[in-house]
């Protein structure tokens, strides 16, 4: 795109020159000033949230409070310039600002600017709990990742197979956890169906923390099958995700379209499959 618009000037105004430049800088990883503006991003970010953490150990922040303050305040602005150049640049600003990553951009400058608005001491622990939202920004890497686009879109594909997948479990459980119920009784801790379905769930994800255990032979060998099952159990949805990733990293494609920031269209696409737009 952008260098249709470079060897097509007349085509397009000015000011649609220097966004596409803008959008392909931020958008796109291919480019040396692309793959520059990454690293300076994810640098950011992961400095940002190392002062996040340090300034929650107390010995730290005594000493450095006033430097991690300004820190803190010199990402802000770095992020907040970031945001707002990502709405300038796309075609659709709204719907890049509903995005999942529009709003983990959002959240990572919002809670700074928040506690700006509630002073007072008896507001420290609100701004305290405020200020822990800027841990958000640790997801903005997600973003700089080729492959975490081709994950979000493989768990969309098969999120009615996990569905049903997680129904089947939830059925489960509860069979097995009344089952337990009726075998084991409040004797052996299983005072009421609930805690005995809390029983089978920790038991069939093999977490099995000990609280609640059976003592009759026939409940510990209803036990033990629950917890062979869950070995199978588990290897189900990353089966199911595996596929999905597997598909879609042959029928995907790394272009982001300029207009509505969609990507994982078909390798020989010429329109964006959300908006139309040409690729």
């Amino acid at each position: 795109m952008a260098a249709s618009v470079k060897n097509n000037p007349q085509n397009r105004p000015p000011e649609s020159n220097w966004r596409n430049t803008l959008y392909t800088i931020i958008f796109e990883a291919d480019t040396p000033a692309g793959k520059l503006f990454d690293e300076v991003l994810i640098l950011s970010i992961l400095l940002s949230v190392i002062v996040v953490m340090l300034d929650s150990v107390s010995s730290i922040a005594v000493r450095y409070g006033n430097l991690f303050y300004i820190l803190e305040w010199v990402f802000t602005i770095l992020f907040t310039v970031e945001y707002f150049l990502r709405l300038i640049c796309v075609g659709r600003p709204l719907r890049y600002a509903t995005s999942f990553f529009g709003i983990i951009d959002l959240m990572a400058i919002l809670p700074t600017y928040l506690s700006l608005l509630l002073p007072g001491s008896r507001y420290l622990l609100v701004i305290r709990s405020l200020r822990l939202l800027r841990v958000f920004r640790v997801l903005k890497l997600a973003q700089y990742l080729g492959e975490a686009d081709l994950l979000i879109r493989a768990l969309r594909a098969s999120r009615r197979k996990i569905t049903l997948f997680l129904f089947t479990v939830l059925n489960l459980v509860v069979i097995l956890g009344s089952l337990m119920y009726v075998i084991e009784g409040p004797e052996s801790g299983f005072t009421s169906i609930p805690r005995s379905i809390y029983w089978a769930i920790i038991t069939l994800t093999t977490v099995g923390y000990g609280d609640i255990v059976p003592e009759t032979n026939l409940g510990q060998a209803l036990a033990s099958v629950i917890m062979i099952i869950g070995y199978s159990i588990i290897a189900v949805p990353t089966g199911i995700v595996t596929s999905e990733i597997t598909y879609a990293g042959k029928y995907s494609k790394g272009r982001v379209c300029q207009n509505c920031s969609f990507e994982g269209h078909d390798i020989d696409a010429k329109f964006c499959k959300h908006c139309g737009a040409r690729l």
